[in-house]
């Protein structure tokens, strides 16, 4: 692949699938590096070590306590609880103020003491060549063996759930980086102020979402839908376990907010990051069961299609009209599309 090949995002599937089997492992790694798995896992003996890594580089606002959170979220979707959490803190050189770290350090500290973390360690530098603070996030949880979830064991027949409705984070983005451009496009404020505050309110964190559902009952997979948004979150839980889903177009819960903003700047909202959300494979026997522990704790969820077979990694997408076609899959996620 050429270098004029690459552009901002996630590196692509077929590039990884060739690369992650050359790394190397040990007789303790239960889960290593694969596509579509939020977490590692390690075997610690009586329990399991789940390790998760991720950057933060599309928000500037926030930036710390987005980086918690969306770590957090990977663990939990292992079923662990997440415990202790390590930050990388590239700075750009040139425009970075002492106000500029003491807010990032606040806001990693308040994070992570709303999930009870403890914050370890980690590396901060001023870095040539940035335009912007990026924080790298590392969270360390735990979980005992016989409650591990990973994404791949999505079970033919079960149902697919997704709590809260998508994209909160990318919604939350637009308006918090774009407000004075979507006040000039008529947006009214009332709609970005609202916007600007799913971040917590319903929240980007799923760590509450997965705890609640793996006490009510089994889940065979869990998957937290980040970059590339909903669509895509779909086909890399669909790839990890090897199976074919369908998914109801009816069934898809677009918030309004979502459709306006990114209606503004012609993105499509299903590959919008959606951070936030939690998709989960459960038994049709157990489905109503989670859904409902999930309702009574005010965590809305929503039944959006089926595992249909293990024939292929495929995600079906079942239309209003009756006609069924393949489910976008979005490369780069479609906020780096904005101007």
């Amino acid at each position: 692949m050429s270098r004029h090949d690459f552009s901002p995002g996630k590196l692509e599937a077929k590039l990884l699938k060739e690369l992650l089997p050359t790394l190397p492992l040990d007789d303790r790694t239960v889960v290593g590096p694969r596509i579509g798995e939020d977490a590692a896992v390690v075997d610690m003996g009586d329990r399991y070590l789940v390790a998760a890594t991720d950057p933060i580089t599309f928000a500037t606002d926030l930036i710390g306590w987005y980086a918690v959170q969306v770590n957090a979220n990977d663990v939990a979707t292992m079923g662990a609880t997440p415990k202790w959490f390590l930050a990388t803190i590239l700075l750009p050189e040139g425009r970075t103020d002492e106000q500029l770290v003491r807010g990032i350090f606040a806001q990693m500290s308040d994070a992570c003491r709303h999930l009870s973390v403890a914050f370890i360690g980690g590396h901060t530098e001023i870095t040539p060549g940035l335009s912007r603070p990026i924080v790298v996030g590392t969270m360390l949880g735990e979980v005992t063996k016989d409650r591990l979830v990973t994404s791949e064991g999505a079970q033919v027949g079960d149902l697919v759930l997704v709590t809260k409705g998508v994209p909160l984070e990318g919604c939350a983005i637009i308006a918090r980086e774009k407000a004075d451009e979507l006040r000039r496009l008529g947006v009214p404020e009332s709609l970005i102020v609202k916007a600007q505050g799913f971040l917590f309110e319903p929240g980007i964190s799923v760590v509450r979402d997965a705890l609640i559902a793996c006490q009510a009952a089994p889940v065979h997979a869990m998957h937290d839908p980040t970059e590339g948004g909903l669509a895509t979150g779909l086909w890399e839980l669909a790839e990890a376990s090897g199976v074919v889903l369908e998914v109801w177009e009816e069934a898809l819960p677009i918030l309004p907010e979502a459709e306006r903003l990114c209606g503004v700047f012609g993105l499509n909202p299903l590959g919008v990051i959606a951070s936030g959300a939690l998709l989960l494979c459960v038994s049709e026997r157990d489905g109503e069961k989670v859904m409902q522990a999930l309702q009574d704790a005010g965590i809305p969820v929503y039944a959006i299609g089926k595992v249909m077979s293990r024939k292929e990694a495929k995600v079906l997408l079942r239309r209003r009209g009756g006609d069924t076609v393949p489910m976008p899959l979005f490369v780069k996620d479609e906020l780096t599309r904005l101007p």
